[in-house]
């Protein structure tokens, strides 16, 4: 089934009356409510805590390579975490022949049954107190991700900023009735040049600050119109990595990321590096350029945007499976002691698999066996205590 205008479900309807106030009622989402009480919630972030699951990061639902099941959603509020990322790469929600290139008339034929998807693991999420965070990892004209095929480009294309903005104002007209506390709206993941912008050294760069101001604003508009109150956050330039003041008085908050420096956090990634078996193991700190004082040098325009009363969350953060365990911790330790400073939250790129919790594929750790799943209680008890 392929509409434009699609039906909510029975649980969103009943989401503001029942599973909203069920959450709150229970005191699991306190910090939220108490803060959005006080300051705007864009403000004045709670300081949430969790992990992304990638149940949507693959454009083609058959190649989706993970699950979630709601154990995952009990053990995250069992443990002490709050808040759920799911990045979503918008053609696994279309109804098309994914063998050949997707067309400007394909972006906007959804199908209902996989959108539905997304109403099951957000009623998941919920029943456990989670806030969930929805986020374009791949949009309409624009993806972080090499090796795709868009039609047109999301920085330069009026095609591609309406096809967005319809993507968002669906899914904030599909879900508006769920409470603010416990739904917001990321966005686009990682925005950059495309490839095909970039200088001739294919180096990436960052989007031009009136172009990122002017594609965002045409999205807020778009999800205002329909759920006026939530959240709405947008990822730092360049990857994520640079805070974007020309967004500041936009009313949003903005997602920093934490993988920095790049060669502990992607150490041997083989989508990243030609050669990765060659590269030395990285140390942690390694000198003036590499310790905890780089960090928060690194961090600061982000602290600066706080101080200008823009809320700032870490909506990607973690260590591929290839950096040594010690120098893993003890890196990230740092990390997310100095965005804890700033009362800075945090998720985990994954729960399960390579930068996660739960088997992580890691050859030095002593794993701890989690219903039958490998737990690396060091990284959890790190995260808890952030």
């Amino acid at each position: 089934m392929s509409s434009h205008r699609l039906p909510r479900r029975d649980f969103i309807k009943k989401s503001a009356l029942g599973l909203a106030a069920a959450s709150l009622s229970s005191g699991s989402l306190s910090s939220a409510a108490m803060t959005s009480t006080t300051r705007p919630l864009h403000q004045a972030l709670p300081k949430w805590k969790g992990f992304n699951f990638l149940d949507f990061f693959m454009p083609n639902p058959k190649d989706a390579f993970f699950h979630t099941q709601e154990e995952s959603f009990k053990w995250m509020r069992d443990w002490g975490f709050d808040f759920v990322r799911i990045p979503m790469a918008y053609p696994y929600f279309l109804d098309i022949d994914y063998g050949r290139d997707i067309t400007p008339d394909d972006v906007y034929q959804f199908s209902e049954k996989k959108v539905a998807e997304v109403d099951a693991i957000i009623e998941k999420a919920h029943k456990y107190g989670l806030h969930v965070s929805l986020n374009l990892h791949r949009a309409p004209g624009y993806c972080i991700n090499a090796g795709f095929h868009e039609p047109y480009n999301l920085w330069s294309d009026s095609d591609a900023l309406d096809a967005f903005c319809h993507h968002w104002s669906m899914w904030s007209q599909r879900y508006a009735g769920i409470s603010k506390d416990l739904l917001s709206f990321d966005l686009l993941n990682e925005p950059s040049l495309r490839e095909d912008m970039n200088d001739q050294h294919g180096k990436r760069e960052a989007v031009p600050g009136e172009t990122y101001r002017r594609v965002a604003k045409a999205a807020i508009d778009s999800i205002r119109q329909h759920a006026p109150e939530h959240l709405i956050v947008a990822d730092g330039n360049n990857g994520g990595h640079i805070a974007v003041p020309e967004l500041a008085d936009l009313g949003i908050a903005q997602s920093c990321r934490g993988y920095v420096p790049f060669n502990i956090s992607h150490h041997k990634a083989p989508w990243v590096y030609k050669d990765p078996e060659s590269l030395p193991d990285p140390k942690w700190p390694d000198g003036p350029e590499a310790n905890r004082e780089a960090l928060k040098k690194f961090y600061q325009p982000w602290f600066d945007l706080q101080d200008q009363g823009v809320g700032v969350h870490c909506g990607e953060c973690g260590c591929y499976n290839k950096t040594p365990h010690r120098v893993f911790l003890d890196w990230f330790g740092d990390v997310l002691g100095v965005l804890a400073e700033r009362n800075i939250g945090f998720a985990l790129w994954e729960m399960h698999g390579n930068f996660g919790i739960l088997d992580s594929g890691r050859a030095d750790v002593d794993y701890e066996d989690w219903y039958g799943h490998k737990l690396d209680r060091k990284l959890l008890e790190l995260l808890q205590k952030a």
